[in-house]
């Protein structure tokens, strides 16, 4: 019987699931010295919570998750090291698909039909729900031995990832700026999505936007010409969460790193937030090319010409924009007035412990309700 699991939301997006069911080993687990002598047959389901867009665009196997090497890590778990419990299984093998690239979580069920027990029954189960915030950030690389196995991160004095400036959440709303491009698809309809969908957040409130201009595009391969805007948005979320929710709209859209500096179906920069400055591996605040981008400072002066870009290179707007080559920028639309974010509701306050999430996943393909299209 398939495992039915609860939906697996990461920052506002819901993310497919990726089963393997029935995976079928003679394993060596128990507590009882005849188990781990003669072995009994144990069962996985395993369910991975992964993005499918990018593979089902471009009908590309190497864009998504390859359900045989979770068959197979599944197996070499319950053929493997043996353990007491099967709750130590289903923890090895959830750990083992979460180390697999694209995994965001995964939910495990396994089985052991042949326990030991003194009355007649059907099956013996043992079910887990992993994610990276709980597994895999703590994930040991050799499958199927515990000798890596982490204390719950969960559970007081546990381990957890270091913290810096950029998770940490702001007392009370703040304000960020945001840059969004796209030069593949319908660029337009793209963006207007993007913004409803970044408006849906809990902890985002988007609060104005930029008129929208067309660029050149500035450095990378021969390619059609980008459309940009820039928006306002209180949030309530830390600067990484806010990167994350960015990311993962991006990847609704179906993103392509691939190529440094190629064609984007949709581009989203953390340009400023509340003024914070520092650099981290995965994060850098404000942008640090943001001063010479026309592309970011031609909507952002049209729309706020008296902000200040903190940090290097920072300053008044209008007087940065004056200090750069925009002569391949131009507006080519205003932001609608009936669009939602006009009129700006309180900020949602996220739970501390809690992914962003919303009531269900943003369209990728039609504007979301509650006004028209932002251009």
């Amino acid at each position: 019987m398939a495992m039915d699991v609860t939906p697996y939301v990461k920052d506002g997006i819901e993310l497919d699931q990726i089963a393997v069911n029935r995976v079928r080993v003679t394993g060596f687990h128990g507590v009882n010295q005849n188990e781990r002598e003669t072995g009994q047959l144990f069962y996985a389901d395993v369910v991975a919570h992964v993005s499918t867009r990018a593979a089902a665009a471009h009908d590309d196997l190497t864009r998504t998750l390859n359900y045989s090497d979770v068959a197979d890590r599944a197996a070499e778990v319950l053929a493997g090291d043996p353990a007491n419990l099967i709750e130590t299984v289903a923890e090895h093998i959830a750990l083992a698909v979460l180390d697999m690239d694209g995994v965001h979580c995964v939910d495990v069920r396994v089985h052991k039909p042949q326990a030991p027990l003194h009355v007649e029954f059907g099956d013996v189960t043992v079910r887990i729900r992993r994610d990276l915030r709980t597994g895999g950030l703590w994930a040991d690389k050799r499958i199927g031995s515990s000798a890596g196995m982490p204390d719950d991160p969960l559970s007081p004095g546990g381990m957890r990832p270091s913290a810096d400036p950029f998770d940490a959440r702001p007392a009370q709303p703040v304000g960020a700026l945001l840059a969004l491009g796209a030069n593949l698809g319908d660029m337009a309809t793209t963006l207007s999505n993007a913004v409803a969908d970044l408006h849906r957040i809990s902890g985002i409130q988007v609060t104005g936007a930029s008129p929208l201009v067309q660029s050149t595009p500035v450095g990378g391969p021969a390619q059609p010409d980008y459309l940009n805007a820039v928006i306002r948005v209180q949030t309530a979320l830390s600067a990484r969460e806010l990167l994350a929710a960015c990311q993962g709209i991006e990847m609704v859209y179906g993103r392509d790193r691939t190529v440094p500096n190629g064609p984007r179906t949709l581009d989203i920069d953390l340009i400023d937030v509340d003024g914070l400055v520092g650099e981290s591996e995965d994060l850098v605040l404000p942008h640090p090319r943001a001063h010479g981008r026309g592309f970011v400072l031609v909507p952002w002066a049209a729309f706020e010409p008296d902000a200040v870009l903190p940090g290097p290179g920072g300053g008044r707007v209008a007087d940065l924009v004056a200090q750069v080559d925009t002569s391949g920028v131009q507006i080519i639309a205003q932001p609608q007035q009936a669009d939602p974010v006009v009129e700006p509701e309180p900020v949602d306050v996220p739970e501390p412990v809690d992914v962003p999430e919303v009531e269900g996943a943003p369209s990728s393909a039609t504007p979301q309700e509650g006004g028209a299209p932002l251009y």
